[in-house]
């Protein structure tokens, strides 16, 4: 029996599909830490497929390739050095699992399969993956290890049935993905688990970003004293070598210094900028463009950009029509500066008087409307793409949340693109982003230190632009209202009437609700973007396009 065992945390960015890519990380991680001396190396969740594979799972081929760089490691630790605990797709008696492998002497020594499988919000587990058996734990090197998988501790029976069976402590690989306050619950949940079994955990999570889901890291220790004895930094790979030791009839992970996880916007900020980073990176763009318009939602989308990619591979283009204002001409420019970005000026006054003659005949006798206004929208969308294709840049489209949520952006217009790194930050989430990346320059941005989106972006009242004097608010609540109301509708399903309780007009309420549901046909066309909130539009909120309910309350 042994008293001491040195686990090695990985906490590494995979590529979904990237089987190859995958394997190599894993081998290079185990290197590192047989450096280190440790027994074991720990990995996520499905960590040679990546995480989430989808549907990607369901192909046989995919399964095999799966299959065989699991066996590849195995024989790989014949080498006498650290054991593997790695997750990956497994498949047994026709049967596919979610499941994680336990590698050493050379060989598959054991594999424990996922019970639990969710099927909520982002997830939808069920669709791909058999639920597994109450597993036992494993004898790794002399200590029993209960390993279950991520969702298996977010209820209590799978421990229980470990702590019932001799495990000595657990290890928990992870694929969870970020939302605003995740990281708080995972604690205390994990806090739960043990107050319950008496028994230490290491929840090992994923790093990195994977179309609109973003995975912080921030991987921990939490001993039975519920003290938490190592702390992992989020948005950052990292290989964590972790000291344990037997005191009295269990076992206790030594403390050492822990990283400081980020909270509140700077948290936020850093999602964006992964997610963006790795869209891009995993995708092999050669760099972005995006319409620099003179309003805060494009200047914030620039600075993130320049953050997560470097200023050198930002394209900016400012498209002003006869209503764009002196204002965000100049404004678009200084922003652009601050950056240290490409930036360039495509006037579209031509291109759109030339769509007009051509549709006069068929509009003759009919009012100007929001037609003409979108034919500016779907101008700028035309030349953006245009330079997306001849350059090879990823046209980014910036519109908010609660732009997103009332349909107040034009197909085929500033709609084009390809992501979208804030469609799930709420107006006011952008106003307050904006302030915060003036004066903060947060770990790992590339971008330049100090003011990167001028004063005047953020205290001008938002516009389209597309009519003289037009301002978001004639067409919209004022944004506080418009995201307090849209929150409670979409995060919370909240009924009109108890809405109305909180100090909302009714009639406002209602419209807002109005908007929300006849714009769900856009939201199917738009662009993926970063999840933030608790409920993103996409994979966590799926309404049907033909609607006919509306609250009657």
């Amino acid at each position: 029996m042994t008293d001491k065992l040195r686990i090695a945390l990985a906490q590494l960015n995979p590529t979904v599909g990237d089987i190859a890519g995958n394997l190599g990380k894993a081998i290079e991680a185990r290197r590192v830490a047989a450096l280190e001396g440790a027994d074991l190396v720990v990995f996520s969740e499905l960590f040679l497929t990546g995480y989430p594979p989808e549907d990607l799972v369901l192909k046989p081929s995919f399964q095999r390739a799966a299959m065989a760089a699991a066996t590849d490691l195995a024989r790989q630790t014949a080498d006498g050095g650290p054991a593997v605990l790695i997750g990956t797709p497994w498949v047994e008696d026709g049967r596919l699992y979610n499941a994680v492998l336990y590698l050493d002497e050379g060989a598959i020594k054991g594999h424990r399969f996922k019970v639990h499988l969710p099927n909520y919000g982002v997830f939808d587990e069920p669709r791909t993956f058999v639920p597994g058996p109450m597993p036992g734990p494993l004898n790794i090197r002399g200590v029993r290890i209960g390993v279950p998988i991520c969702e298996d501790i977010w209820s209590s029976d799978v421990v229980e049935c470990l702590q019932e069976t001799g495990a000595e402590l657990l290890l928990v690989p992870n694929g969870s993905p970020y939302d605003a306050g995740k990281f708080d619950v995972r604690i205390e949940r994990v806090a739960s688990r043990i107050g319950e079994c008496g028994l230490p955990l290491a929840y090992v999570n994923q790093m990195g970003g994977q179309d609109e889901l973003v995975f912080d890291g921030a991987s921990f220790v939490i001993n039975t004293d519920l003290k938490v004895a190592v702390q992992m930094p989020a948005w950052e790979e990292r290989i964590a070598v972790t000291e344990w030791h037997r005191a009295g009839n269990g076992w206790v992970c030594d403390e050492v210094e822990k990283a400081a996880v980020e909270e509140d916007l700077e948290s936020i900020y850093l999602a964006l900028v992964q997610g963006l980073r790795d869209y891009v990176r995993k995708n092999r763009f050669p760099g972005v463009v995006l319409g620099l318009s003179g309003g805060i939602d494009s200047a914030l989308v620039a600075a993130i950009a320049a953050d997560a990619l470097g200023p050198e591979k930002v394209h900016c283009i400012m498209l002003p029509y006869r209503y764009t204002t002196p204002e965000s001409i100049k404004d678009a420019a200084d922003c652009a500066k601050l950056l240290g970005v490409r930036y360039d000026v495509v006037a579209i006054e031509e291109p759109v008087q030339k769509f007009t003659e051509a549709l006069a005949p068929i509009f003759e006798g009919r009012q100007a409307d929001t037609t003409e206004e979108n034919l500016q929208s779907r101008a700028r969308g035309v030349i953006l793409m245009a330079v997306s294709n001849k350059m090879g840049s990823m046209l980014l489209t910036t519109g908010n949340k609660s732009e997103v949520s009332a349909g107040y952006a034009t197909l085929y217009g500033d709609m084009n693109g390809g992501f979208n790194p804030i469609k799930d930050l709420y107006k006011m989430k952008v106003f307050a982003l904006a302030r915060w990346r003036n004066e903060h320059r947060p770990k790992n941005c590339l971008g330049p230190v100090g003011r990167v989106i001028p004063e005047d972006i953020i205290t001008r009242p938002p516009s389209a632009e597309l009519r003289p004097d037009q301002k978001d608010e004639d067409s919209l609540p004022p944004y506080a209202e418009l995201d307090a109301i849209l929150e409670c509708l979409v995060e919370k399903e909240m009924a009109i009437r108890d809405i109305v309780a909180l100090g909302h007009d009714r009639a406002v309420v209602k419209r807002v609700e109005h908007l929300l549901y006849i714009s769900e046909y856009k939201r199917r066309q738009a662009a993926p973007g970063v999840k933030i909130t608790s409920r993103n539009f996409g994979r966590d909120r799926r309404y049907p396009i033909v609607n006919g309910f509306r609250d009657a309350d």
